[in-house]
């Protein structure tokens, strides 16, 4: 199998990010880049953990119009980033545009087009949230409703709750890649994620990969966590 390990370089400088890259790198699938480290480096950061050989998922959620977010993924794509987010609620337009853009770019400079991946409901979301932006729907059916709308926009991904997984299993194509925040090792404080899975669980629900932070960043030993991991998915 592939490694779905994606660890979240949640950490304020290039030093401490490349740090971990380089001891994580062989045990781990890819490497996620979030607003916090990227806004503190650059796109240098990607540079530098694409030097290690590893992929970068760039966790920034674009949402703007369909030509600016267009742009903006072309600048992702000749970053080789491997992986790159999106908001859904900004419509289909828009995810359109930012496909169309990840594989013409990609085309244009002999690489694989990332994977464009849709974010629907923020897990800090509840009902009330979505009600005060005028969302009447619960937030499992405005998942649902904006994870079919960017499979018919034509995207290859979408992030996702642990607890979305298997019910996006039945209404997606099979060919829809799920990415999954909130995984916990049964070992592991919950912090304060409070819809987690375990690595097992999550992959035997149906995900395709999953983006684990703390549980590796923060032990004290992280290649030695990451591969406990990797080896309880066998």
């Amino acid at each position: 199998m592939q490694n779905p390990i994606i660890v979240a370089l949640d950490v304020p400088t290039m030093d401490a990010a490349l740090k971990l890259a380089e001891q994580l790198a062989p045990a781990v699938g890819a490497f996620k880049i979030g607003k916090e480290l990227f806004t503190a480096c650059g796109p240098e950061i990607v540079r530098r953990v694409r030097a290690t050989g590893a992929s970068v998922f760039l966790d920034l959620k674009f949402h703007d119009i369909p030509n600016t977010v267009a742009k903006a993924v072309e600048s992702a794509v000749r970053l080789d980033v491997q992986m790159l987010t999106i908001h859904a609620s900004g419509g289909s337009a828009m995810m359109a545009a930012a496909e169309k853009a990840a594989q013409e770019t990609a085309s244009r400079s002999g690489r694989n087009a990332p994977l464009v991946l849709g974010v629907t409901v923020l897990t800090s979301m509840d009902a009330h949230d979505l009600a005060e932006t005028g969302v009447t729907a619960t937030p499992a059916q405005q998942v649902e409703r904006l994870a079919s709308l960017a499979a018919k926009a034509g995207l290859r991904g979408l992030v996702c709750s642990p607890l979305e997984i298997a019910r996006l299993r039945e209404i997606l194509p099979a060919s829809v890649q799920l990415v999954t925040p909130g995984i916990r090792p049964a070992d592991a404080e919950k912090g304060d994620q409070k819809r987690t899975l375990t690595p097992k669980e999550a992959m035997q629900a149906g995900a395709s990969w999953l983006v684990i932070g703390r549980p590796i960043c923060a032990a004290e030993n992280p290649r030695a966590a990451a591969e406990k991991i990797l080896e309880s998915l066998r």
